[in-house]
C-alpha cells in the first residue's frame, strides 16, 4: 500500500544578509524543511499573503526600514498571530532579548550561531506550538477584557479595578493572565500554560508558573487560601473561574 509523504514544515527567513539567507536555506532544506528567504519586511508580507502557508518565521532584529521588533509586533496583532517566530540578532544584549520576547517572539538566538542549534530551536518551537488543540487558540480581539471586578487593558497591558486604579503587570504576569482570560473556566495544566505563554525565558519554567500565579493573585487582591479568580485544581493545574467579557 502506498503511503503519502509527510508534509514539510515551511519556514520563512527574513534577513537582509544574503549570505546568511543562502546558508540557512541550504542547511534547513537539506534537513527536510521547505524554506522561503526574503530580505525585508515588505517581502515578508508578500510571502505570507501570496505563498505557501508558513509554519514558522525566522526574523532578523536589524532590518532596513521596519526592524524585526516592529514586524514581530505586527505579526502578533494580525491574522498570523499564531505563527511562531524566532528572532535573530547580531547583538547579545539581554534587553533586546527580553524586548523581543515581550513583543511575542517564541525564541531568540544571537548571532553568530550554529545552524544545527537553529534547527533544534525550530523543532522545539514547532513542537511546543502543536501541543495545543485548535480550540485552545485565542480569538478575542477586544482591547479590554472584563472579568469579575477587574478589566485587563490589552493595549497598555495593565489591570484596572472598579475605582479606576491602574495595577501594573510585568511582561510575564501579563502573558500568563492573558492566557487565563483567553481560556476562562477551563483547567490548564502547567505544560499547557508554558506552551501558551510561548516563553523560553529563565523565569518561565514549570515550577515558576506557581510563582507567577501567586503574583497575579496578589495583583488581583485574591485570597490565596480561598481564591475566587485563579483556583488550583489538585494534580491538574489552574483555572480562571470567572466568565470573561470583551469590551471596546
Amino acid at each position: 500500500m502506498q503511503t503519502s509523504a509527510p508534509t514539510q514544515d515551511h519556514v520563512l527567513i527574513v534577513d537582509d544578509d544574503r549570505e546568511i539567507r543562502e546558508l540557512l536555506s541550504t542547511y534547513l532544506t537539506r534537513n527536510g524543511l521547505k524554506v522561503t528567504a526574503v530580505p525585508t519586511g515588505r517581502h515578508m508580507r508578500i510571502a505570507l499573503e501570496t505563498g505557501t502557508p508558513v509554519d514558522l518565521v525566522i526574523l532578523d532584529l536589524m532590518l532596513p526600514g521596519e526592524d524585526g521588533l516592529s514586524l514581530c509586533r505586527d505579526l502578533r496583532a494580525g491574522k498570523h498571530k499564531a505563527t511562531p517566530v524566532i528572532m535573530l540578532t547580531a547583538r547579545g544584549d539581554e534587553a533586546d532579548r527580553i524586548l523581543g520576547l515581550e513583543m511575542g517572539a517564541d525564541d531568540y538566538l544571537a548571532k553568530p550561531f550554529a545552524a544545527r542549534e537553529l534547527l533544534a530551536r525550530i523543532k522545539s518551537v514547532l513542537r511546543r506550538a502543536r501541543m495545543l488543540p485548535p480550540n485552545m487558540r485565542s480569538t478575542d480581539e477586544s482591547p479590554r477584557l472584563a472579568f469579575g471586578e477587574w478589566v485587563l487593558d490589552t493595549i497598555e497591558r495593565h489591570l484596572i479595578d472598579q475605582q479606576g486604579t491602574v495595577v501594573p503587570l510585568s511582561g510575564a504576569e501579563y502573558r500568563l493572565l492573558r492566557v487565563f482570560l483567553d481560556h476562562p473556566q477551563r483547567v490548564l495544566s502547567r505544560d499547557q500554560l508554558l506552551s501558551l505563554t510561548q516563553g523560553r525565558e529563565a523565569e518561565l519554567f514549570e515550577r515558576s508558573i506557581d510563582l507567577l500565579v501567586s503574583r497575579i493573585r496578589q495583583r488581583l487582591r485574591d485570597d490565596a487560601r480561598e481564591p475566587k479568580y485563579l483556583k488550583t485544581v489538585r494534580s491538574e493545574g489552574y483555572v480562571l473561574s470567572m466568565a470573561v467579557e470583551g469590551r471596546d
